[in-house]
C-alpha cells in the first residue's frame, strides 16, 4: 500500500499554516486528525506543543490559558477543541499579534455549534480542512475489495483481520450513535437511530422511498 501517511493532507494543512494564524482540521473521531498532526509536529522547524484536552493534565495547563499559551512559539496543537470552545476567543487575542510568534492547528469535530463560534471569534483569522477517511488515492487501488469491505477509517482498513475490523466498525457506530450524535444535537434514541441505519443500508444502490422508510 502506498502514501498511508496523507501528503496530500498534509501538504494542505502546511499551506493553510502559512497563510493563516489558526487552522481547524475537523472530522469524525477516530479518522486520523492527532496522527496527521503529530507528524506536522514531527518535521515543524521549531518548538511544538501540543494539548490533549482529554487529558486532565493538560487540561489543568490551561486553566489560564491566556497565561499558559501567549508564551508558547512555533506550533501549537489543541486536540479534542469542542471540550473547550472557550479557548476561541483566547486564540482571537493571541492570533493579532504582531509579529505572529506562533501558529495554532486545533483539532475537533465538524459539528455546527463548534463550526459557528469558532466562525464568529476567528473571522478572518481561520482557515479550516475536513479530513475524511482513506481513500484509493491515499491506499492505492490494488487494495480495492479491502478499501470496500473494511471502509477508510485507519483502523478497520489497517486491521489485522477482517473480523477485527468488523469489531472495531461495530463499537465505532455504537459509540457514535449513543454519544457523537447527542453532542451534535440529535435527540433521537440510539437504539432508533440505529434501526434506521440498518434500513438505509438495506436501501443501498436502490431507490430511496423515504414514506416506506417513515412507516
Amino acid at each position: 500500500m502506498k502514501n498511508l501517511l496523507r501528503t496530500d493532507a498534509e501538504g494542505t494543512v502546511r499551506r493553510l499554516l502559512r497563510d493563516a494564524p489558526v487552522v481547524a482540521v475537523l472530522g469524525a473521531r477516530q479518522v486520523g486528525k492527532t496522527t496527521l498532526a503529530r507528524y506536522i509536529g514531527a518535521t515543524w522547524r521549531g518548538p511544538v506543543a501540543h494539548f490533549d484536552l482529554e487529558d486532565p493534565r493538560d487540561l489543568a495547563r490551561l486553566d489560564d490559558a491566556m497565561f499558559t499559551l501567549a508564551d508558547c512559539r512555533g506550533l501549537v496543537v489543541l486536540d479534542e477543541i469542542q471540550r473547550r470552545p472557550d479557548l476561541f476567543t483566547v486564540l482571537r487575542v493571541l492570533a493579532d499579534r504582531r509579529p505572529i510568534r506562533c501558529r495554532f492547528l486545533v483539532l475537533g469535530s465538524a459539528a455546527p455549534t463548534l463550526l459557528r463560534q469558532s466562525a464568529e471569534s476567528l473571522a478572518g483569522r481561520i482557515a479550516y480542512f475536513e479530513l475524511r477517511p482513506f481513500t484509493l488515492r491515499d491506499v492505492g487501488v490494488g487494495v480495492l475489495t479491502r478499501r470496500w469491505v473494511r471502509g477508510g477509517f485507519p483502523r478497520a482498513f489497517l486491521a489485522r483481520t477482517d473480523g477485527d475490523s468488523a469489531k472495531w466498525r461495530l463499537n465505532f457506530v455504537r459509540t457514535y450513535l449513543e454519544q457523537d450524535l447527542p453532542q451534535l444535537g440529535v435527540s433521537t434514541s440510539g437504539a432508533t437511530m440505529r434501526r434506521l441505519w440498518e434500513m438505509l443500508a438495506n436501501t443501498h444502490g436502490g431507490v430511496l422511498n423515504t414514506s416506506e422508510l417513515a412507516r
